[in-house]
């Protein structure tokens, strides 16, 4: 399935094997659920329907990772010691919950733009609307939605509670690669990842 909110970017003098990828693109189900409790300004909203979602459906695109969608509402709520309580996910799919702040019991006051777990056998990336962005510095800063996508695909989603300097090398890593999906998308050589976790996904 294709996502109406993009467009195909014109490319001249394509190799038989960019057309090859682009003719065979592998699709990784993602289910978009909006947090109906977020209070998103509509400023927020169109930055991220008009801008950021659209940069990562492109750049994985082109990477010849196609990202199926559908869309779903869903709350997170909160049990007394303040842990997370999702409604509308959905078992093998990557879900993404656009809200407008990562709750506390990941974020512990940093204000993070998003946060990818395994939550009790329900693979999630959250993203804080407010917060995210689209790319802005190569290699430091890029689409935020991407990053948190990629920490699934990369298989970081599968590593539980790792020490600070296994957290900073995977941060590091996703934005290189965020990176290359940006700017050089046919050296960016996600396929063997991104087929690595549709085997774990469907599981």
């Amino acid at each position: 399935m294709g996502d109406p909110s993009t467009t195909v970017p014109r490319l001249v003098g394509v190799s038989f094997a960019d057309a090859a990828i682009s003719a065979a693109p592998l699709a990784i189900p993602v289910r978009r659920v909006m947090d109906t409790h977020a209070r998103c300004s509509r400023a927020h909203l169109r930055r991220f329907w008009l801008k950021i979602w659209p940069e990562t459906f492109r750049d994985f695109g082109r990477a010849g990772i196609r990202l199926d969608t559908t869309d779903a509402s869903g709350q997170i709520r909160r049990t007394a010691a303040d842990r997370p309580v999702f409604t509308g996910l959905e078992r093998g799919v990557l879900n993404l919950v656009l809200t407008d702040h990562i709750p506390m019991f990941w974020d512990r006051g940093r204000a993070s733009a998003g946060v990818t777990t395994l939550w009790e056998g329900y693979h999630v990336c959250m993203i804080a609307m407010q917060y995210a962005h689209t790319n802005q510095v190569p290699w430091i800063s890029t689409n935020t939605c991407t990053h948190e996508l990629l920490h699934a695909i990369l298989g970081d989603i599968f590593i539980g509670h790792p020490s600070w300097y296994q957290g900073g090398e995977r941060e590091l890593r996703t934005d290189w690669v965020a990176t290359r999906l940006w700017l050089f998308p046919r050296a960016a050589d996600l396929r063997g990842s991104a087929r690595a976790y549709l085997a774990r996904l469907k599981s």
